[in-house]
Protein backbone atom coordinates (compact mmCIF):
# COMPACT_ATOMS: atom_id res chain seq x y z
CA UNK A 1 0.00 0.00 0.00
CA UNK A 2 2.85 2.36 0.90
CA UNK A 3 4.67 1.67 -2.37
CA UNK A 4 1.48 2.02 -4.42
CA UNK A 5 0.75 5.36 -2.75
CA UNK A 6 4.24 6.69 -3.43
CA UNK A 7 4.20 5.64 -7.08
CA UNK A 8 0.64 6.98 -7.57
CA UNK A 9 1.61 10.33 -6.04
CA UNK A 10 4.72 10.45 -8.24
CA UNK A 11 2.62 9.79 -11.34
CA UNK A 12 0.20 12.54 -10.34
CA UNK A 13 2.65 15.37 -9.61
CA UNK A 14 5.41 14.56 -12.10
CA UNK A 15 5.50 16.20 -15.51
CA UNK A 16 3.92 14.03 -18.16
CA UNK A 17 5.44 13.29 -21.54
CA UNK A 18 2.40 14.73 -23.27
CA UNK A 19 1.29 18.21 -22.20
CA UNK A 20 -2.38 17.33 -22.85
CA UNK A 21 -2.24 14.79 -19.99
CA UNK A 22 -1.02 17.53 -17.62
CA UNK A 23 -3.86 19.84 -18.66
CA UNK A 24 -6.51 17.14 -18.33
CA UNK A 25 -5.14 16.16 -14.88
CA UNK A 26 -5.47 19.76 -13.68
CA UNK A 27 -8.95 20.09 -15.17
CA UNK A 28 -10.14 16.86 -13.52
CA UNK A 29 -8.82 17.98 -10.12
CA UNK A 30 -10.37 21.44 -10.51
CA UNK A 31 -13.70 19.86 -11.47
CA UNK A 32 -13.82 17.98 -8.18
CA UNK A 33 -12.64 21.07 -6.24
CA UNK A 34 -15.21 23.44 -7.74
CA UNK A 35 -18.11 21.01 -7.39
CA UNK A 36 -17.22 20.20 -3.77
CA UNK A 37 -16.90 23.90 -2.90
CA UNK A 38 -20.26 24.57 -4.59
CA UNK A 39 -21.90 21.81 -2.54
CA UNK A 40 -20.58 23.27 0.72
CA UNK A 41 -21.66 26.81 -0.22
CA UNK A 42 -25.13 25.87 -1.50
CA UNK A 43 -25.96 23.73 1.54
CA UNK A 44 -24.72 26.50 3.84
CA UNK A 45 -26.90 29.09 2.08
CA UNK A 46 -29.96 26.87 2.51
CA UNK A 47 -29.04 26.50 6.18
CA UNK A 48 -28.86 30.27 6.42
CA UNK A 49 -32.29 30.74 4.85
CA UNK A 50 -33.76 28.02 7.07
CA UNK A 51 -32.32 29.65 10.19
CA UNK A 52 -33.57 33.06 9.11
CA UNK A 53 -37.10 31.75 8.47
CA UNK A 54 -37.26 29.86 11.76
CA UNK A 55 -35.94 32.87 13.69
CA UNK A 56 -38.57 35.11 12.12
CA UNK A 57 -41.34 32.66 12.89
CA UNK A 58 -40.03 32.21 16.43
CA UNK A 59 -40.63 35.93 16.96
CA UNK A 60 -44.34 35.21 17.42
CA UNK A 61 -44.52 31.43 17.83
CA UNK A 62 -44.67 30.34 21.48
CA UNK A 63 -41.87 28.19 22.88
CA UNK A 64 -44.41 25.42 23.46
CA UNK A 65 -48.03 25.16 22.26
CA UNK A 66 -50.61 22.74 23.67
CA UNK A 67 -53.62 21.75 21.58
CA UNK A 68 -56.34 19.10 21.79
CA UNK A 69 -55.46 15.78 20.15
CA UNK A 70 -59.03 15.48 18.88
CA UNK A 71 -61.38 18.30 18.00
CA UNK A 72 -60.69 21.98 17.62
CA UNK A 73 -60.81 23.25 21.21
CA UNK A 74 -59.50 22.37 24.67
CA UNK A 75 -62.51 21.95 26.93
CA UNK A 76 -62.38 23.40 30.46
CA UNK A 77 -59.13 25.21 29.79
CA UNK A 78 -58.95 26.56 33.37
CA UNK A 79 -58.58 22.99 34.66
CA UNK A 80 -55.71 22.36 32.25
CA UNK A 81 -54.07 25.61 33.38
CA UNK A 82 -54.22 24.39 36.98
CA UNK A 83 -52.45 21.16 36.01
CA UNK A 84 -49.73 23.13 34.21
CA UNK A 85 -48.98 25.12 37.37
CA UNK A 86 -47.54 21.93 38.86
CA UNK A 87 -45.06 21.42 36.01
CA UNK A 88 -41.55 22.75 36.59
CA UNK A 89 -39.98 24.96 33.93
CA UNK A 90 -43.11 26.88 32.89
CA UNK A 91 -42.84 30.64 33.45
CA UNK A 92 -46.16 31.66 31.95
CA UNK A 93 -49.18 29.97 30.32
CA UNK A 94 -51.74 31.78 28.13
CA UNK A 95 -54.95 30.40 26.64
CA UNK A 96 -55.63 31.64 23.10
CA UNK A 97 -58.51 31.22 20.66
CA UNK A 98 -57.89 31.15 16.91
CA UNK A 99 -60.53 30.57 14.25
CA UNK A 100 -61.82 31.80 10.91
CA UNK A 101 -64.00 34.88 10.64
CA UNK A 102 -65.09 37.73 8.42
CA UNK A 103 -64.01 41.34 8.85
CA UNK A 104 -65.82 44.37 7.42
CA UNK A 105 -64.32 47.86 7.53
CA UNK A 106 -66.31 50.61 5.83
CA UNK A 107 -67.14 49.18 2.37
CA UNK A 108 -64.33 46.59 2.41
CA UNK A 109 -64.56 43.00 3.64
CA UNK A 110 -62.23 40.03 3.93
CA UNK A 111 -62.25 36.46 5.31
CA UNK A 112 -59.35 36.00 7.70
CA UNK A 113 -58.00 34.41 10.87
CA UNK A 114 -58.89 35.95 14.21
CA UNK A 115 -56.74 35.17 17.22
CA UNK A 116 -57.91 36.08 20.70
CA UNK A 117 -55.05 36.74 23.11
CA UNK A 118 -54.60 38.24 26.61
CA UNK A 119 -54.07 42.00 26.86
CA UNK A 120 -50.40 41.56 27.88
CA UNK A 121 -49.61 39.14 25.07
CA UNK A 122 -46.88 41.47 23.76
CA UNK A 123 -44.88 40.98 26.97
CA UNK A 124 -44.07 37.40 25.98
CA UNK A 125 -42.93 37.90 22.39
CA UNK A 126 -41.41 40.56 20.15
CA UNK A 127 -44.74 41.96 18.96
CA UNK A 128 -43.89 45.54 19.92
CA UNK A 129 -40.92 45.51 17.55
CA UNK A 130 -43.16 44.42 14.66
CA UNK A 131 -45.68 47.27 14.90
CA UNK A 132 -45.39 49.48 11.81
CA UNK A 133 -48.37 51.74 12.53
CA UNK A 134 -50.20 52.55 15.75
CA UNK A 135 -49.36 50.49 18.86
CA UNK A 136 -50.16 47.24 20.62
CA UNK A 137 -53.40 47.67 22.52
CA UNK A 138 -56.20 45.23 23.23
CA UNK A 139 -58.44 47.21 25.59
CA UNK A 140 -58.92 50.62 27.13
CA UNK A 141 -61.74 52.32 29.04
CA UNK A 142 -63.71 52.94 25.83
CA UNK A 143 -63.54 49.84 23.63
CA UNK A 144 -61.67 46.65 22.69
CA UNK A 145 -59.03 46.96 19.96
CA UNK A 146 -57.51 44.81 17.23
CA UNK A 147 -53.94 44.61 15.94
CA UNK A 148 -53.93 43.53 12.29
CA UNK A 149 -51.34 42.07 9.98
CA UNK A 150 -50.20 44.14 7.04
CA UNK A 151 -52.20 41.94 4.63
CA UNK A 152 -55.64 42.65 6.17
CA UNK A 153 -54.58 46.26 6.68
CA UNK A 154 -54.01 46.68 2.94
CA UNK A 155 -57.10 44.75 1.86
CA UNK A 156 -59.45 46.50 4.28
CA UNK A 157 -57.73 49.91 4.19
CA UNK A 158 -57.29 49.83 7.97
CA UNK A 159 -55.98 52.92 9.69
CA UNK A 160 -55.40 53.14 13.47
CA UNK A 161 -55.99 56.91 13.35
CA UNK A 162 -59.55 56.62 11.94
CA UNK A 163 -62.42 56.36 14.48
CA UNK A 164 -64.13 53.64 12.42
CA UNK A 165 -64.91 50.31 14.06
CA UNK A 166 -63.90 47.02 12.50
CA UNK A 167 -66.87 44.65 12.40
CA UNK A 168 -66.14 40.98 12.99
CA UNK A 169 -68.40 38.03 12.14
CA UNK A 170 -68.16 34.31 12.91
CA UNK A 171 -70.62 31.44 12.26
CA UNK A 172 -72.81 30.25 15.10
CA UNK A 173 -71.41 27.05 16.60
CA UNK A 174 -74.74 25.83 17.92
CA UNK A 175 -78.40 26.04 16.96
CA UNK A 176 -80.20 25.93 13.64
CA UNK A 177 -79.91 28.33 10.73
CA UNK A 178 -83.02 30.40 10.00
CA UNK A 179 -83.14 30.77 6.21
CA UNK A 180 -85.48 33.73 6.56
CA UNK A 181 -82.79 35.53 8.57
CA UNK A 182 -79.34 34.48 7.27
CA UNK A 183 -77.52 37.01 9.45
CA UNK A 184 -78.90 35.19 12.46
CA UNK A 185 -76.47 32.38 11.67
CA UNK A 186 -73.54 34.65 12.59
CA UNK A 187 -72.26 36.12 15.82
CA UNK A 188 -70.77 39.59 15.54
CA UNK A 189 -68.70 42.08 17.48
CA UNK A 190 -66.88 45.36 16.81
CA UNK A 191 -63.44 46.66 17.72
CA UNK A 192 -61.31 49.67 16.94
CA UNK A 193 -57.99 49.19 15.12
CA UNK A 194 -55.11 49.85 17.49
CA UNK A 195 -52.11 48.92 15.39
CA UNK A 196 -50.70 47.14 12.34
CA UNK A 197 -47.82 44.66 12.46
CA UNK A 198 -45.54 43.17 9.83
CA UNK A 199 -43.41 40.05 10.35
CA UNK A 200 -42.52 39.67 6.66
CA UNK A 201 -43.73 36.07 6.77
CA UNK A 202 -46.82 35.25 4.76
CA UNK A 203 -48.25 32.84 7.34
CA UNK A 204 -48.69 35.76 9.75
CA UNK A 205 -48.90 38.89 7.62
CA UNK A 206 -51.44 37.69 5.03
CA UNK A 207 -54.63 37.16 7.03
CA UNK A 208 -54.13 37.38 10.81
CA UNK A 209 -55.75 39.84 13.22
CA UNK A 210 -55.21 39.78 16.97
CA UNK A 211 -58.25 40.61 19.12
CA UNK A 212 -58.88 40.52 22.91
CA UNK A 213 -59.43 37.06 24.36
CA UNK A 214 -62.80 38.11 25.84
CA UNK A 215 -63.98 39.29 22.43
CA UNK A 216 -62.90 36.00 20.84
CA UNK A 217 -64.80 34.06 23.51
CA UNK A 218 -68.01 35.91 22.70
CA UNK A 219 -67.51 35.84 18.95
CA UNK A 220 -66.69 32.13 18.67
CA UNK A 221 -68.86 31.03 21.62
CA UNK A 222 -66.00 29.52 23.61
CA UNK A 223 -66.90 30.53 27.19
CA UNK A 224 -64.67 27.94 28.88
CA UNK A 225 -62.64 26.61 25.95
CA UNK A 226 -59.47 27.62 24.12
CA UNK A 227 -58.02 26.37 20.85
CA UNK A 228 -54.49 26.35 22.32
CA UNK A 229 -52.42 27.13 25.38
CA UNK A 230 -49.15 28.92 24.70
CA UNK A 231 -46.27 28.51 27.14
CA UNK A 232 -43.19 30.54 27.95
CA UNK A 233 -40.44 28.58 29.69
CA UNK A 234 -38.07 29.72 32.41
CA UNK A 235 -34.50 30.54 31.23
CA UNK A 236 -33.01 27.48 32.93
CA UNK A 237 -35.69 25.05 31.71
CA UNK A 238 -34.76 22.18 29.40
CA UNK A 239 -37.31 22.20 26.57
CA UNK A 240 -37.32 18.45 25.92
CA UNK A 241 -37.61 17.57 29.62
CA UNK A 242 -40.38 20.13 30.17
CA UNK A 243 -42.33 18.83 27.16
CA UNK A 244 -42.06 15.28 28.50
CA UNK A 245 -43.34 16.39 31.92
CA UNK A 246 -46.26 18.23 30.31
CA UNK A 247 -47.21 15.17 28.25
CA UNK A 248 -47.10 13.02 31.37
CA UNK A 249 -49.21 15.49 33.35
CA UNK A 250 -51.88 16.03 30.68
CA UNK A 251 -52.09 12.58 29.13
CA UNK A 252 -52.77 11.48 25.55
CA UNK A 253 -55.70 13.85 24.95
CA UNK A 254 -53.35 16.76 24.33
CA UNK A 255 -50.62 17.47 21.77
CA UNK A 256 -47.47 19.31 22.89
CA UNK A 257 -45.33 21.02 20.22
CA UNK A 258 -42.20 23.13 20.30
CA UNK A 259 -41.46 25.83 17.72
CA UNK A 260 -39.88 23.44 15.27
CA UNK A 261 -42.90 21.14 15.41
CA UNK A 262 -45.29 24.07 15.02
CA UNK A 263 -43.56 25.07 11.79
CA UNK A 264 -42.85 21.53 10.59
CA UNK A 265 -44.23 22.22 7.09
CA UNK A 266 -42.02 25.27 6.51
CA UNK A 267 -39.03 23.42 7.94
CA UNK A 268 -39.71 20.37 5.76
CA UNK A 269 -40.05 22.46 2.59
CA UNK A 270 -36.73 24.20 3.17
CA UNK A 271 -35.05 20.84 3.81
CA UNK A 272 -36.56 19.35 0.65
CA UNK A 273 -35.23 22.26 -1.41
CA UNK A 274 -31.83 21.91 0.25
CA UNK A 275 -31.43 18.22 -0.50
CA UNK A 276 -32.83 18.56 -4.01
CA UNK A 277 -30.06 21.07 -4.68
CA UNK A 278 -27.62 18.60 -3.11
CA UNK A 279 -28.77 15.84 -5.48
CA UNK A 280 -28.47 18.09 -8.53
CA UNK A 281 -24.94 19.14 -7.60
CA UNK A 282 -24.18 15.50 -6.77
CA UNK A 283 -25.04 14.57 -10.37
CA UNK A 284 -22.74 17.35 -11.57
CA UNK A 285 -20.01 15.89 -9.35
CA UNK A 286 -20.52 12.46 -10.92
CA UNK A 287 -20.23 14.02 -14.37
CA UNK A 288 -17.06 15.82 -13.26
CA UNK A 289 -15.51 12.50 -12.24
CA UNK A 290 -15.59 11.36 -15.86
CA UNK A 291 -12.67 13.77 -16.29
CA UNK A 292 -10.82 11.80 -13.59
CA UNK A 293 -11.52 8.54 -15.45
CA UNK A 294 -10.29 10.12 -18.69
CA UNK A 295 -7.15 11.35 -16.94
CA UNK A 296 -6.38 7.91 -15.53
CA UNK A 297 -7.04 6.24 -18.89
CA UNK A 298 -4.58 8.58 -20.63
CA UNK A 299 -2.08 8.10 -17.82
CA UNK A 300 -2.34 4.31 -18.19
CA UNK A 301 -1.59 4.64 -21.92
CA UNK A 302 1.33 6.99 -21.28
CA UNK A 303 2.84 4.78 -18.56
CA UNK A 304 2.96 1.61 -20.69
CA UNK A 305 6.75 1.43 -20.43
CA UNK A 306 6.71 2.04 -16.68
CA UNK A 307 4.03 -0.64 -16.26
CA UNK A 308 6.16 -3.10 -18.25
CA UNK A 309 9.17 -2.25 -16.09
CA UNK A 310 7.20 -2.83 -12.88
CA UNK A 311 5.97 -6.20 -14.15
CA UNK A 312 9.53 -7.21 -15.11
CA UNK A 313 10.65 -6.30 -11.58
CA UNK A 314 8.11 -8.78 -10.21
CA UNK A 315 5.04 -6.61 -9.59
CA UNK A 316 1.82 -8.55 -9.98
CA UNK A 317 -1.06 -7.34 -12.14
CA UNK A 318 -3.00 -6.62 -8.94
CA UNK A 319 -0.21 -4.41 -7.59
CA UNK A 320 0.05 -2.49 -10.84
CA UNK A 321 -3.72 -2.02 -10.94
CA UNK A 322 -3.68 -0.86 -7.35
CA UNK A 323 -1.34 2.02 -8.24
CA UNK A 324 -3.89 3.59 -10.57
CA UNK A 325 -6.80 2.82 -8.24
CA UNK A 326 -4.95 4.72 -5.48
CA UNK A 327 -4.30 7.57 -7.89
CA UNK A 328 -8.02 7.88 -8.56
CA UNK A 329 -8.61 8.06 -4.82
CA UNK A 330 -5.88 10.68 -4.43
CA UNK A 331 -7.45 12.93 -7.07
CA UNK A 332 -10.94 12.59 -5.52
CA UNK A 333 -9.90 13.03 -1.88
CA UNK A 334 -7.43 15.81 -2.65
CA UNK A 335 -10.11 17.60 -4.65
CA UNK A 336 -12.59 17.06 -1.81
CA UNK A 337 -10.20 18.46 0.80
CA UNK A 338 -9.30 21.54 -1.26
CA UNK A 339 -12.95 22.07 -2.23
CA UNK A 340 -14.17 21.88 1.37
CA UNK A 341 -11.50 24.34 2.54
CA UNK A 342 -12.37 26.68 -0.35
CA UNK A 343 -16.12 26.35 0.34
CA UNK A 344 -15.67 27.05 4.06
CA UNK A 345 -13.50 30.07 3.26
CA UNK A 346 -16.14 31.48 0.89
CA UNK A 347 -18.87 30.91 3.48
CA UNK A 348 -16.80 32.64 6.15
CA UNK A 349 -16.18 35.62 3.88
CA UNK A 350 -19.89 35.83 3.03
CA UNK A 351 -20.79 35.75 6.73
CA UNK A 352 -18.46 38.61 7.58
CA UNK A 353 -18.66 40.80 4.49
CA UNK A 354 -21.92 39.84 2.73
CA UNK A 355 -20.46 40.34 -0.74
CA UNK A 356 -23.24 38.43 -2.55
CA UNK A 357 -26.36 40.60 -2.31
CA UNK A 358 -30.00 39.66 -2.79
CA UNK A 359 -31.84 41.53 -5.52
CA UNK A 360 -34.99 43.48 -4.69
CA UNK A 361 -36.21 46.56 -2.90
CA UNK A 362 -33.96 47.04 0.17
CA UNK A 363 -36.81 48.71 2.07
CA UNK A 364 -38.93 45.54 1.95
CA UNK A 365 -36.17 42.94 2.47
CA UNK A 366 -35.42 41.19 5.76
CA UNK A 367 -31.78 40.59 4.76
CA UNK A 368 -29.76 42.18 1.98
CA UNK A 369 -27.07 39.50 1.53
CA UNK A 370 -27.34 35.74 1.19
CA UNK A 371 -27.42 34.28 4.72
CA UNK A 372 -24.89 31.52 5.39
CA UNK A 373 -24.71 28.94 8.18
CA UNK A 374 -22.21 26.08 8.02
CA UNK A 375 -23.26 22.77 9.56
CA UNK A 376 -20.51 20.23 10.05
CA UNK A 377 -22.85 17.36 9.26
CA UNK A 378 -23.24 18.84 5.77
CA UNK A 379 -19.45 19.00 5.40
CA UNK A 380 -19.16 15.33 6.40
CA UNK A 381 -21.94 14.34 3.96
CA UNK A 382 -20.22 16.21 1.12
CA UNK A 383 -16.89 14.55 1.89
CA UNK A 384 -18.51 11.11 2.00
CA UNK A 385 -20.24 11.78 -1.33
CA UNK A 386 -16.95 12.73 -2.98
CA UNK A 387 -15.28 9.68 -1.42
CA UNK A 388 -18.06 7.44 -2.76
CA UNK A 389 -17.70 8.94 -6.22
CA UNK A 390 -13.94 8.45 -5.90
CA UNK A 391 -14.57 4.79 -5.12
CA UNK A 392 -16.70 4.55 -8.28
CA UNK A 393 -13.87 6.14 -10.26
CA UNK A 394 -11.38 3.68 -8.80
CA UNK A 395 -13.57 0.70 -9.69
CA UNK A 396 -13.88 1.86 -13.31
CA UNK A 397 -10.13 2.45 -13.43
CA UNK A 398 -9.51 -1.03 -12.03
CA UNK A 399 -11.62 -2.62 -14.77
CA UNK A 400 -9.86 -0.57 -17.47
CA UNK A 401 -6.44 -1.50 -16.11
CA UNK A 402 -7.20 -5.23 -15.90
CA UNK A 403 -8.43 -5.33 -19.48
CA UNK A 404 -5.27 -3.59 -20.68
CA UNK A 405 -2.99 -5.91 -18.72
CA UNK A 406 -4.70 -8.97 -20.27
CA UNK A 407 -3.70 -7.70 -23.70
Amino acid sequence: MNLSLKIAWRYLVSKKAHNAVNIISIISLLGVVVTTAALVCVLSVFNGFRGMIMNRLATLDPEIAITASQGKAIAQVDSVMQVLKGVDGIAHAMPVIEDQGLAIYAEYQMPLRLKGVPDDYNRYNAMDSLIVDGKWIMNDAVSPYAVAGVGPALMLRLNPDYPVMLKLFAPQRQGRVNLANPMGAFRSDSVFVGGIFQLQQNSYDADLIYIPLATARRLFDYPTEATAIELQLTPQADEAVTMRHIEQALGPNYTVKNRLMQQSIAYRLVNIEKWMAFLLLGFILIIATFNVISTLSLLIIEKDESIATLRNLGASDQQVTHIFVVEGWIISLLGAAIGIVLGLALCLLQQHFGWLKLTGDPATMVVHAYPVAVEWLDVVVVFLLVAAVGLLTSLVTSLTMRRRLRR
